[in-house]
């Protein structure tokens, strides 16, 4: 695994597109700063090299008695101080003495060029000094001597402890000269991952996969808090509007003169309550454009204080998606935060779909939440210069070109507020800069598309689809279409990639309105079903001749055995009207929450999940009926050279959405080992692994998450006949790293051995990919299940 490799640079000669005057600088990492290392003064230091010179002894020479010793026969020659008669004693001192000068002489020999300067301030350092030292050390000796003033006398020098030093040593304010402590680099990594092998493409997508799918539990998570608020608002809303009435009809009675105004007064304050439980818009300008509308308005004082209150609510709340991002930040689950890679993300696939920005910041994709252009700062930047490593085109310039491969995108800055007409000149500054470097360095970018699409969950309508890597080819600075300065880069897609997203988002769309007419000798059925489902199944074949989907009979819904409705027990159900609130009769079942949000959105997986059913008094519309109401989505049936017969989606499907039910004949234990003898085709519910416990489990956010274990259900002990009869669920393929989860539901019995066996969306699943399950047990060889194989 080569994963992490410096950026190289190709080339030091300028670019001919290169704008004039900025000099290139070639990509190169900085050195590792290296502390100074001063040696410890030695004790005796503080004696011979006291700052008193009548303290120091009457043979240590003065600063012009000290020359370089001659060589004499290839020795050093030596002069012993002067002594007068000594006695024994001090001529044995005196001889100590020697011993040490003579070492001292030798020592200052070698150093005498950096030794006893004035005030003991060393000279300049020498080239061949500076190149054994420290390569920064120039800049901060320069700095150290300028800030000492020169003395006006000339005074007789004083050897101090740094004097002794093997490395000259900047002054400084403090007596005391330690080593200074090592800075906290701001750099930050620009790394390329490539040559990953097979397994480590699996570990990084595993790892892409769990992390979008922590995203998208907790921000449906956050739709359900804010589901809640709003109900709780309007509840008090409609509490305080019926006391306002009562209120009236009391005054009414009271003082039958004073009923009409008191009724308008009413009127007003029921308006400013109710008007606190409208919706937060998701961006600032729908907010500003809600703030215009309602400041034209003239309204009573009590009004337009109520609206002003509600505004400052929806401003201080948050979207799902940002809350979810900002609590992954805390909990350190961003990936790719030390460093900036270049190229590819790992575990990102080409038509990866994202239906929200924040979540391209939460994977690394695209680390600006505005800005379209995403880059390493000069300041973090290993080489000083900025480095463009993503953009996002969605429109947001009048001078973009998108032709697909080829692109011509416009620099950052210079338009006015919101609106996408150039209001000054852009500058070649931040990210403009940074794509011209990055031309320049021949660094490819990523590309991310916004685009509006159907079944986008944002209230802009757009969804955000990964179409790979480009090359800045050429840039240049024209005149905009408003008369302003723009600057526009032409970007090249790289060869030998998968297909675009954004081309199969397309044609998947085109493929939705023709219909038949789209590759019509491909297209064996326009729907498989014969009408049994609500949207029809399409079957397409551009490999070979095989019809064997057209040979089977279609089923709807699983066929369960009659005894299974009547030991069902008593049956009960909910006595809601309008639809179910929270407290019913069914939502206590459910552990007390409903198990799908108001948007249809599975909110946390259960072992077993309580649907409204049959014997409910709420409406077909009620949000506690989603699988039972049958496929949503355009599915289609198609060959596969991987993997024979697979299934995908024309439309775009949701994590967390339901998309079909897993159907066939129920059999008991006995009627399968008869049915078996002859070979096992059967599907045993038993062995679908249990990736519900996947969707919504927070415990890497949440310490004190407990793994939902209510309502449990017991060992399940039958299997589905799928050999005369299925749908289109039985075509799905296996994976050990599925996009689609079981989840068992009940609603049209009690029985809780014999449930339904409905099938959930993972992630965002784009238009055309394959959708598959972890079957628990599959063909070693094939990798499904041999009933599936074709």
């Amino acid at each position: 695994m080569d994963s992490l490799l410096s950026l190289q640079t190709p080339s030091n000669n300028p670019h001919p597109h290169s704008p004039p005057g900025l000099t290139p600088t070639p990509l190169r990492l900085q050195p590792t700063q290296m502390p100074l290392l001063v040696p410890k003064p030695e004790p005796l230091d503080d004696f011979f090299f006291s700052n008193n010179s009548q303290q120091r002894p009457h043979w240590f020479p003065h600063r012009q008695q000290l020359q370089p010793p001659q060589p004499n026969n290839n020795e050093f020659e030596l002069h012993a101080p002067p002594f007068a008669s000594a006695s024994p004693e001090e001529q044995e001192d005196s001889e100590l003495y020697n011993h040490f000068f003579r070492v001292s002489q030798l020592f200052r020999t070698a150093f005498s060029d950096t030794l006893f300067q004035k005030d003991a301030v060393p000279e300049p350092v020498t080239p061949q000094l500076q190149s054994q030292s420290h390569p920064n050390f120039q800049d901060s000796l320069s700095y150290a001597s300028s800030s000492q003033p020169e003395p006006e006398a000339e005074v007789e020098a004083t050897p101090e402890a740094d004097s002794r030093a093997l490395v000259p040593v900047p002054p400084s304010s403090s007596l005391v000269v330690a080593a200074p402590s090592k800075r906290v680099s701001k750099k930050k990594k620009l790394v390329r991952v490539s040559k990953l092998r097979l397994h480590e493409q699996l570990h990084f997508r595993e790892v892409v996969r769990r992390t979008r799918m922590i995203y998208d539990s907790i921000r449906v998570l956050c739709t359900i808090e804010e589901e809640k608020r709003v109900q709780e608002e309007k509840r008090a809303a409609e509490e305080k509007r019926a006391a306002a009435v009562a209120d009236v009809v009391t005054i009414a009675a009271d003082e039958p003169f004073a009923a009409s105004e008191s009724t308008i007064e009413c009127s007003s304050l029921a308006e400013t309550t109710v008007s606190v439980a409208v919706p937060a818009p998701e961006s600032a300008g729908e907010q500003q454009s809600a703030t215009d509308n309602g400041a034209g308005n003239k309204q009573p004082e009590t009004v337009n204080r109520g609206e002003a209150d509600a505004k400052m609510a929806r401003r201080m709340r948050q979207r799902g998606d940002i809350r979810a991002a900002k609590m992954m930040r805390l909990k350190h689950l961003w990936l790719n935060c030390d460093k900036q890679i270049v190229g590819a993300i790992p575990g990102v696939y080409v038509g990866d779909v994202f239906l929200f920005r924040m979540e391209l910041c939460v994977l690394g994709l695209h680390g600006q939440i505005q800005a379209g252009i995403d880059y390493l700062a000069a300041s973090m930047s290993p080489n000083n210069e900025p480095i463009a490593t993503s953009v996002i085109v969605s429109g947001g310039y009048e001078d973009d070109m998108d032709e697909g491969d080829v692109i011509i995108y416009t620099g950052q800055g210079g338009q006015a507020t919101n609106s996408v007409r150039q209001a000054t000149h852009q500058k070649l500054e931040s990210g403009n800069l940074a794509l011209e470097r990055s031309m320049y360095h021949n660094i490819e970018v990523r590309v991310i598309r916004g685009m509006k699409y159907e079944g986008a969950a944002a209230k802009s309508g757009k969804i955000y689809v990964y179409d790979g890597l480009y090359r800045i080819s050429e840039c240049w600075f024209d005149v905009g279409k408003s008369g302003f300065g723009v600057y526009k880069y032409k970007l090249v897609r790289i060869e030998w990639q998968p297909k675009m997203g954004s081309a199969i988002l397309k044609e998947a769309r085109s493929i939705r309105k023709s219909g038949v007419d789209f590759q019509p000798m491909y297209c064996l059925s326009v729907d498989i079903s014969n009408k049994k489902e609500k949207v029809a199944v399409r079957l397409f074949n551009d490999i070979d001749d095989s019809k064997e989907p057209l040979c089977f009979d279609y089923l709807l819904t699983t066929s369960f055995p009659p005894f299974v409705f009547h030991q069902s027990g008593t049956a009960t159900g909910c006595d809601c009207i309008g639809g179910c609130t929270d407290g019913c009769f069914c939502s206590m079942k459910n552990g007390g929450e409903f198990p799908y949000n108001q948007q249809a959105i599975l909110v946390r997986g259960k072992p077993l999940i309580f649907e409204c059913g049959p014997f409910c008094s709420c409406p077909p519309q009620c949000r506690n009926r989603v699988s039972q109401n049958g496929v949503k989505n355009k599915l289609e049936v198609f060959r596969s050279k991987q993997t024979g017969w697979g299934v995908r989606s024309l439309d775009l499907i949701h994590a967390g959405a339901f998309i079909c039910e897993y159907s066939g004949v129920v059999l008991t234990r006995e009627q399968a080992q008869l049915l078996t003898m002859n070979g096992d085709s059967l599907i045993y519910p038993n062995r679908f692994s249990e990736r519900w416990a996947e969707w919504g489990d927070l415990s890497q956010v949440n310490l004190d998450y407990v793994r939902p274990s209510y309502p449990s259900i017991p060992p399940l002990d039958f299997s589905l006949d799928v050999s005369t009869v299925r749908n289109v669920a039985c075509y799905m393929s296996h994976s050990s790293s599925p996009n689609v989860m079981v989840q068992f539901v009940l609603y049209d019995h009690n029985n809780l051995m014999f449930p339904h066996i409905m099938l959930f969306a993972m992630e965002n699943i784009p238009p055309l990919r394959e959708l598959s399950l972890d079957y628990g047990v599959a063909n070693e060889w094939t990798g499904k299940l041999s009933i599936c194989n074709g």
